[in-house]
């Protein structure tokens, strides 16, 4: 969670008394953040479930044999399952790619905003497809078309994907932040719902890894190379793709001079009522703990619809057993992402989210499953299925 005042306006503290220091920790922009941060995460981790309900139904009518493996992968080769190992060297990568950035962004930066581009286009359209099969519906029949070696799709696909490159054209022509915004909420969901994590084991390792992560580039980068590596990172305009092109084809002075540099959609950005300020979420703090959260939902779902389920200890109360773990993880997020918004309002200096988040969200997730006797089950092997017959999934 980062904060960025305008030079010249005057902190909050400072400009008046109690009631108007509670209203710079509760504008506009906090809210936003807050409401649009839960719903991606919450539509995100559904639509996944949603996928995977579609991916059993598949393995029932073709591949028997599949049926009842949960948390199998070879049902859908575009869902990506992240193991140990990869959980562990996540973060080093990540700070590898913000090193290259960091170091090398006037050399990188077109072919990063063209790749980021694309994969923004990507994601948006599968974040309208829903959207663009229920328009479609009544008059359009799901029948594929064929686009040749591109492959078959449905008149839906093919409108979510044609609405998804318009709006990623207006973007680059007008570089507007809302627009900006809706391609991170299509990357957010996309990622929450192609990524999967595995276990427990695998959670808090990832999460633990980005923690240390996040703490180390927002503070303590600073003292290494002189500047706030994450922060200039993820506020560093790229130059405009069209800017680039017309320069090297020497189109004239004109040509392409008025497009604005891009600000790329790595993050969430929402300015303040007042545009004194504004609040500024990166999607790692939203796809990550989004993962957790997806994961405790498939959980809860398994749990649900396994055969034989056994109930908790004795002493624990009916009220606890029918707390979700999904419902505790959302409400640990909303804290966690409420300490660091009054963190960053009080240090009046960008915060590492998942600084807050990591504890919020995982602390009570391990504290209720082990109330619950979950813990060792989720800790390792929480998808097994008892029997192969058994439904995991609502329909």
């Amino acid at each position: 969670m980062k904060q960025e005042v305008k030079p010249g306006v005057l902190p909050a503290a400072r400009q008046g008394n109690t009631a108007e220091r509670a209203y710079s920790l509760v504008d506009s922009s906090q809210v936003s953040t807050f409401l649009i941060s839960i719903l991606l995460i919450v539509y995100g981790s559904f639509r996944s479930l949603n996928m995977d309900c579609e991916n059993q139904e598949k393995d029932k009518d073709g591949n028997p044999s599949t049926t009842g493996s949960f948390n199998n992968s070879n049902t859908n080769n575009s869902i990506q399952t992240i193991d140990s190992t990869q959980a562990l060297f996540l973060p080093i990568g990540a700070s590898v790619s913000l090193l290259v950035m960091f170091f090398f962004f006037d050399s990188v930066q077109v072919v990063f905003t063209i790749c980021t581009a694309v994969l923004a286009t990507i994601a948006f359209a599968f974040l309208l497809l829903p959207m663009c099969q229920y328009l479609t519906r009544p008059c359009s029949p799901q029948n594929k078309i064929s686009f040749g070696c591109c492959g078959r799709f449905t008149l839906a696909e093919l409108l979510s994907f044609s609405l998804s490159v318009m709006l990623v054209l207006i973007w680059v022509l007008t570089g507007h932040w809302l627009l900006m915004d809706a391609l991170a909420m299509g990357l957010c969901v996309a990622m929450i719902a192609f990524v999967r994590l595995p276990s427990l084991k695998v959670s808090c390792l990832l999460l633990s890894g980005l923690l240390i992560y996040d703490v180390f580039w927002v503070f303590f980068s600073a003292y290494i190379f002189n500047s706030n590596v994450m922060v200039k990172v993820a506020t560093q305009p790229a130059e405009n793709p069209i800017d680039v092109l017309s320069r090297k084809l020497h189109l004239g002075p004109g040509m392409g001079r008025d497009v604005p540099r891009l600000s790329l959609p790595g993050k969430l950005v929402f300015p303040s009522s007042t545009g004194s300020h504004f609040s500024m979420l990166g999607i790692g703090d939203i796809v990550m703990p989004g993962l957790l959260l997806c994961f405790v939902l498939r959980y809860d779902n398994y749990k649900k619809q396994a055969n034989g389920e056994v109930p908790g200890p004795g002493n624990m109360s009916g009220r606890m057993q029918r707390v979700s773990y999904f419902h505790c993880t959302l409400i640990g997020y909303f804290v966690g992402l409420l300490t660091a918004t009054v963190a960053s309002r009080i240090h009046r200096a960008a915060q590492p989210a998942l600084l807050y988040l990591v504890p919020f969200t995982l602390l009570p997730l391990l504290t209720m499953a082990y109330l619950k006797g979950d813990l060792r089950r989720m800790w390792s092997e929480p998808f097994h299925a008892k029997t192969s017959s058994s439904r995991f999934l609502e329909v």
